[in-house]
């Protein structure tokens, strides 16, 4: 894979830490701004309605300027928001820093995918997207665990700070690395905005990123109300919500690596094998919450389960968007938006029934079951090539 690819994953990095990260730190949130837990959840949800809005809306601006000039100012709008994030005390203000920032972060990754795509030959697209997305699995593994300690240590704030720290180096590294490949004449060459906007018209286009939206929707679900499972129905202490979220995060760098070398040919075998396991796994991990060495172990392999088969939902989206070269990426990323905006409310509406902190893992369950409901009757065209036409 070539040098300028793990230079967009250091950007994705410190995007995904920021990203992520909320789920150690909602409670104390919640507690330094005078909001309930559930309300705090919110933020995370505000942050993918950006991305959704975002992507496409910053994609169709973003299409006729340069590469390179485009990725560093969306990285440093994405640095000033984190700014002031970390001043305020004010949740509005807050989640209005999480909206901006996530139009940046909305930006950056659908030129991101887009140029990711181009530095490899045509079908290595998904090994490619695997480069990409191990930015976000290496923030859950490293980045988002210290911003939990962080945010521990030194209250919620400082992880804030962190992420603007972070964004320098991803900052230099784009400007150093990623190399001018489009110019506007370049761009004009292309297709038409909106005959790349007419895509959205096909079938088969609106079916993967359905998909897509609702396993990321179950991931996000559980994944942002882990910390209360951890200290409520586990009864650890909170440090340990660290090592669940290495936990989670380390399942999901094993996931995107497996999933990457499988679904460029077979998508469908991924979908087949880890659908299944992913919808037992979420019922499992409600269940046995309450006993630690089970939930970490679950914890692990739902990470790992919820990567390998978004991802590969989210190649096929590429893949299905192939004449639409500038906005693909955008249509991927409002994909996995949906998902993160709808699964963290649907998770909080259960936090207040009897199932408690354990609600949201039952949610995901259910996202999956609707998911794999959908696939199962349509799973020719979740197969590689793009041989089902007549589904169009």
């Amino acid at each position: 894979m070539p040098l300028p690819l793990y230079l967009l994953a250091l950007a994705v990095f410190a995007m995904g830490t920021s990203e992520f990260m909320l789920a150690g730190l909602l409670p104390d949130i919640a507690s330094d701004l005078d909001v309930t837990v559930g309300t705090a959840g919110l933020l995370t949800s505000a942050f993918a309605v950006g991305m959704i809005v975002g992507a496409p809306l910053m994609a169709g601006l973003a299409r006729n300027w340069p590469g390179r000039p485009s990725l560093l100012g969306f990285v440093l709008v994405f640095s000033a928001a984190h700014a002031v994030g970390a001043a305020t005390s004010s949740f509005p203000v807050l989640v209005a820093t999480r909206v901006a920032a996530a139009l940046a972060n909305a930006g950056f990754l659908a030129v991101a995918l887009t140029t990711a795509a181009t530095l490899v030959s045509p079908d290595r697209k998904g090994r490619a997207l695997a480069v990409l997305l191990s930015g976000t699995t290496v923030a859950t593994i490293a980045g988002v665990p210290v911003g939990s300690v962080l945010g521990t240590l030194l209250g919620w704030r400082a992880p804030f700070w962190a992420v603007v720290a972070l964004c320098l180096p991803a900052a230099i590294g784009i400007l150093k690395g990623i190399p001018v490949r489009r110019t506007q004449q370049d761009a004009t060459d292309g297709p038409a905005l909106r005959s790349e906007l007419a895509q959205l018209q096909s079938p088969r286009l609106v079916l993967v990123m359905l998909l897509g939206a609702l396993v990321n929707a179950a991931t996000f679900a559980s994944f942002t109300f882990l910390a209360p499972v951890v200290t409520e129905s586990a009864g650890l202490g909170e440090l340990w919500i660290s090592v669940v979220l290495v936990l989670f995060g380390a399942g999901s760098l094993v996931g995107v690596t497996v999933a990457g070398r499988l679904s460029d040919q077979r998508p469908l075998l991924v979908v087949a094998v880890g659908g299944p396991l992913l919808l037992i796994g979420w019922p499992a991990l409600a269940v046995l919450a309450e006993v630690p060495s089970a939930l970490l172990f679950l914890v692990f392999l739902q990470g790992a389960l919820s990567f390998a088969l978004g991802s590969t939902l989210i190649t096929r989206v590429l893949y299905e968007a192939a004449e639409a070269p500038t906005m693909a990426g955008s249509y991927a990323t409002a994909a996995l938006n949906v998902g993160a905006a709808v699964g963290p409310v649907i998770a909080a509406t259960t936090l207040s029934t009897a199932a408690g902190d354990r609600g949201p893992l039952w949610a995901s369950g259910l996202l999956v079951a609707i998911a794999l409901l959908i696939a199962f009757p349509l799973r020719g065209v979740i197969a590689a090539g793009r041989s089902s036409r007549a589904f169009r």
